[in-house]
């Protein structure tokens, strides 16, 4: 299974159900997700997210930041498990359905369209999956425009959408450094 990589984040999710539902998801996003850097160009993120497997990298991270902060955020146990899911496919189709050569500016919107697609395997509500995709669209934050693109992404409004940003902002920073072992875990 695809979401091996991600066991350690996934037994953060409390609520089974939605736990088995983000492996679900995760197991029907691309292959080159697993594989490929963060970023096309290496310009956006940290040394540690530029290599093989950096976009898995940069996802810990952003899951990372958003355990360690909610012993400050005082969210209930079903908002942080929303929360980790949005986190864990937010980059999910960033070179689109099929990798292309580059980040889709779009790759936000594209989540919604993956959870329509699988909607028969899922057994979220209406409203958890509307709020993972709420969070994963605006997950850019001041980021919503660009000029190789028509495309103008949603800011993030709602505390978790807010949140959900902040974490993914934190795990790109150049100045930041994480180690990870062979198997892409993070070392603590």
């Amino acid at each position: 299974m695809k979401t091996e990589v991600f066991n350690k984040e996934l037994n953060l999710i409390n609520d089974e159900n939605i736990r088995k539902n983000a492996q679900i998801i995760l197991d029907n996003l691309p292959d080159y997700f697993y594989n490929i850097p963060a970023a096309s160009t290496g310009k956006y993120h940290p040394k540690f997210a530029n290599t093989d497997k950096g976009l898995v990298k940069h996802t810990k991270v952003a899951v990372f930041f958003a355990n360690t902060l909610f012993g400050i955020y005082k969210f209930d146990s079903h908002t942080k498990d929303i929360i980790i899911v949005s986190l864990l496919i937010h980059d999910g189709l960033k070179k689109g359905f099929v990798e292309e050569k580059y980040t889709r500016f779009d790759h936000p919107l594209l989540i919604r369209e993956l959870l329509n697609n699988i909607r028969n395997l899922l057994t979220l509500t209406n409203y958890e999956i509307d709020e993972i995709a709420t969070n994963v669209e605006s997950h850019m934050g001041r980021w919503n425009t660009s000029e190789y693109s028509d495309v103008v992404l949603p800011i993030p409004k709602s505390v978790t959408q807010k949140f959900v940003h902040m974490c993914d902002y934190l795990a790109s920073r150049k100045q930041i450094n994480f180690e990870f072992d062979e198997s892409t875990n993070l070392i603590e």
